[in-house]
């Protein structure tokens, strides 16, 4: 990890946190254990399959709690916009001609209509398709067509209804609701200087994945709560690049850290701890509360936004923001010159030091959680619904799935989850 700071005392701390991390990973592959929650726990399967408790996870999880819609890179300039439809209550986020990270609903103040309808672009002004009102990037009300005709109103009181918005280390965050309040450090609690130590706002945006898939939005969360399948379920992908059976797991209170080891912590042997290179000997997740899943650092990052369907609990929609830096970018670019844009796609070309185009390591990563992770989650999905499957079991080498659950449990005031053979 990179952790910038002017406090010497704080680099070595976090330094010394990478250098925990890789001991830890080290141990338990050379004694083929893995990590050790000491409890097994019942989950029930209508967690997945009960429209009540669907909708109360609608209410509470994402119409009335921030949600993070992606990176400084999905808005790079000023006039840049994206727009968002998966929570319920359609969005329109800009970079003002200030540069300012700005969030509104996108609905005409006239009848309603959508002022942007394509998820991004760029534009100064947005003008309603029904009868021409217009508005600038900042949300002003600034044209009405025939105004002697529609009689009197006060433009600056009728700008776009604005909503909660902070672009805060390198992330985009939005209330849904107008009168909505929060605090970036506090949600990521002690979690926040070590994501402000990356370098997530200098990372260019590249494109974006959607699956639209048959299982509860938590059953997509859950392929990303273990390392239990790795060697077996990914053995002909994700399998010759990571190790499985290994984790380092720390719990920030609704959020977490989440790394595993790649074949790279072979090679270290006896260098000093010093030199040890985390990023390449480790992969890592955070999942920000409640429903984001983010890798990488530096150099790539992958935003994964999972949704509830909103009127089938069996449904979900997961969007897949990626960024790479510049540097990357251009590596990949210079790869496909020298070795042909094919061969660069290939898999073995992600693993080598010449690079794979950015295609596929895109291509890769999406084919890899729809086609394998989410294709387990749609037969657990069918189970469920059979109304014969009571519960699923997580292991003591699960933590992720106990904490899920059991924060999703705790914010809806619900009593943890059962544990297993009490």
């Amino acid at each position: 990890m990179v952790f910038p700071s002017d406090d010497g005392d704080t680099v070595k701390m976090l330094q010394s946190t990478k250098i925990e991390v890789i001991r830890e990973l080290r141990r338990q592959l050379e004694e083929k254990v893995n990590v050790d929650a000491g409890v097994q726990y019942l989950n029930p399967a209508s967690a997945y399959t009960c429209p009540d408790l669907a909708k109360k996870e609608m209410e509470t999880f994402f119409l009335n709690h921030p949600q993070i819609i992606g990176l400084t890179g999905d808005l790079p300039k000023r006039g840049s916009y994206m727009t968002i439809d998966d929570f319920r209550v359609p969005i329109l986020a800009t970079r003002d001609n200030e540069g300012n990270f700005r969030a509104f609903l996108n609905g005409c103040r006239h009848r309603g209509v959508r002022v942007a309808n394509e998820p991004r672009g760029e534009a100064a002004k947005f003008m309603c398709p029904f009868h021409n009102w217009s508005y600038s990037n900042s949300g002003d009300l600034i044209a009405i067509p025939r105004p002697h005709d529609f009689g009197p109103l006060d433009k600056s009181c009728h700008g776009l209804k604005e909503l909660p918005a902070e672009e805060k280390h390198g992330l985009l965050w939005v209330h849904p609701q107008p009168e909505g309040l929060f605090d970036v450090d506090e949600l990521l609690g002690d979690l926040a200087p070590e994501l402000a130590g990356w370098n997530y706002g200098d990372l260019v945006y590249v494109g974006e994945s959607v699956m639209r898939n048959n299982l509860n939005w938590k059953l997509c969360n859950d392929t990303f709560g273990e390392t239990y399948h790795f060697p077996r379920l990914h053995k002909n992908t994700l399998g010759k690049i990571f190790h499985g059976d290994a984790l380092h797991y720390t719990i920030f209170n609704r959020n977490h850290r989440f790394v595993w080891a790649t074949k790279g912590i072979d090679n270290i042997g006896n260098l000093p701890e010093e030199e040890w290179d985390y990023e390449n000997v480790t992969g890592m997740l955070y999942f920000l509360f409640p429903n984001v899943q983010l890798t990488g650092g530096d150099h790539s990052c992958s935003l994964i936004k999972i949704y509830p369907d909103g009127d089938n609990p069996g449904k979900s929609i997961t969007r897949v923001h990626h960024y790479f830096s510049q540097e990357m970018i251009d590596h990949s670019r210079q790869a496909e010159r020298v070795i042909g844009k094919e061969d660069a796609y290939s898999f073995e070309a992600r693993q080598g030091d010449v690079g794979a185009s950015i295609e596929a390591t895109m291509e890769i990563f999406d084919s890899t959680i729809e086609k394998e992770d989410y294709l387990m989650g749609e037969t657990t999905q069918k189970s469920a619904e059979s109304g014969l499957l009571d519960h699923v079991i997580f292991g003591r080498n699960e933590p992720a799935l106990h904490h899920y659950h059991n924060t999703f449990r705790a914010a809806l005031g619900m009593e943890p989850m059962e544990v297993f053979g009490a």
